[in-house]
């Protein structure tokens, strides 16, 4: 039965996700970008509605009075593409993605990405592509959009811990925002290189903005994974071989 639904939710992306895109394509260059963006994100909550009924995958936000009133850099716990469709939905503000400029050139899907003022990085430009990246993202930010990215910088496996690179704690040190740290265990639902989706609720904790003032990057990088992988075994503590009993929140 999973394995149906599965693949059902395949057919759902492949029948909804190509008309929307294209739509989006063709109604974008007649819309202002903040209209653009929240039109994109229609299709975000139409997939976690989807997800819902047809596999079974709810979420429960913890920690939502800990988002800041201003600029902000989003690092999160990447262990699922759940993550990725599903902050863009649960967050107040616009976010901004860090992507590679080749996807860009992607027929529809690369031509609509590039119309959401979204920071691209090329990664010919060597080292002068986190400067790019620290300019688009200071203007996004001016702007009233949260940036996001992903420390471990690919899906870790559910119970598993990657290296947490330095580029987001450079980039929030580099603007003056302020960090806050996102660990989730969408894993559990949604697991990486997985066809198959499981039923079950997503945990997702946000925590206390991290001040980056006189921190160097290297201090606010500890700080962000020492709080998310400690959280993580609050939230999922089987999967790290914790025996806990964590509070229920309020469940979608």
């Amino acid at each position: 039965m999973r394995f149906i639904r599965s693949l059902l939710l395949l057919i759902f992306f492949a029948v909804f996700t190509i008309p929307y895109a294209t739509a989006c394509f063709f109604a974008f260059p007649f819309m202002r970008a903040d209209n653009r963006y929240w039109m994109a994100v229609g299709w975000c909550r139409v997939t976690l509605a989807v997800v819902r009924v047809l596999n079974g995958i709810r979420y429960e936000v913890q920690g939502m009075e800990n988002l800041p009133r201003g600029p902000a850099v989003l690092l999160s716990k990447h262990q699922s593409a759940w993550e990725t469709v599903a902050f863009p939905a649960l967050m107040p503000r616009p976010l901004c993605y860090v992507f590679k400029r080749e996807l860009l050139y992607v027929p529809f899907f690369g031509w609509t990405l590039g119309m959401l003022k979204m920071i691209h990085i090329d990664r010919k430009e060597g080292k002068n592509a986190f400067a790019s990246v620290t300019r688009q993202g200071a203007r996004r930010m001016s702007e009233g959009a949260w940036v996001i990215m992903f420390p471990e910088g690919t899906r870790t496996p559910t119970g598993k811990q990657g290296k947490y690179k330095t580029g987001g704690a450079r980039f929030a040190v580099a603007t003056g925002a302020v960090v806050v740290p996102i660990a989730h265990n969408a894993g559990r639902v949604w697991p990486r290189n997985s066809f198959t989706k499981y039923p079950g609720i997503v945990t997702v904790s946000i925590g206390k903005p991290i001040d980056t003032t006189g921190l160097t990057p290297d201090e606010v990088n500890t700080r962000v994974e020492t709080w998310i992988e400690a959280e993580m075994r609050r939230i999922d503590p089987a999967a790290y071989g914790v025996e806990q009993n964590t509070p229920a929140a309020a469940r979608i």
